[in-house]
């Protein structure tokens, strides 16, 4: 079983009050790995990956929305770590006012979260399929035009691409229970599989 498979998430740290963030950063051996960015401030934030470097370590990273930034690794934190900016003036300045506007945009967006109506499938059972060729079994929990929230063993990275069924999506959050995929092309209704009635979760 892979380190991936293995990783502990903290599930409520791994919520963002930005919205959805991810990035890259590059550690000093020039490796680059993915990560989901929470916890984002003017001072640091923490990175859900599965790739936790040893404190002290100088990073660079690449944040959608926010650009490139500088830091050093901070402690091992459920699911990843946390990493301190190194950022001094005019561009510290500027990337205080680039989170600033994602917290403005996040609060717009929370009462549009999960906008599309969420329905419970009739059938329950599916697979996903990784990049890899790897292929698990799932639990679709809820279902909708934009995505699909399931219940499953194993935790891709958040970013990743996989197939759900014969429907093409990324993993955009981690959840108690598995994982919410988004879609890469909205459906129509009437290629949502059969479904017994409104999800309740």
């Amino acid at each position: 079983m892979s380190s991936l498979e293995n990783t502990q998430i903290d599930f409520k740290q791994a919520e963002n009050p930005l919205g959805i963030v991810f990035g890259r950063f590059m550690l000093p051996d020039m490796s680059e790995h993915a990560c989901q960015v929470t916890e984002l401030t003017k001072d640091g934030a923490t990175f859900i990956t599965t790739s936790v470097p040893p404190e002290g370590q100088s990073i660079v990273a690449y944040l959608e929305e926010v650009g490139r930034i500088e830091a050093i690794s901070g402690p091992a934190r459920p699911g990843g770590f946390a990493i301190n900016f190194t950022l001094r003036g005019p561009r510290l300045e500027r990337l205080q006012q680039r989170i600033q506007w994602l917290k403005e945009r996040g609060e717009g967006d929370s009462a549009n979260n999960r906008r599309h109506a969420r329905y419970e499938p009739s059938e329950k059972v599916s697979q996903i399929t990784l990049p890899d060729g790897r292929v698990y079994s799932c639990e679709v929990l809820d279902i909708s035009v934009s995505g699909a929230a399931i219940k499953t063993d194993v935790m891709p990275s958040v970013g990743t691409y996989l197939m759900l069924g014969k429907m093409r999506g990324r993993v955009v959050r981690y959840m108690e229970q598995g994982v919410g995929i988004e879609f890469v092309k909205q459906l129509d209704r009437t290629q949502l599989p059969p479904v017994t009635g409104p999800s309740t979760l």
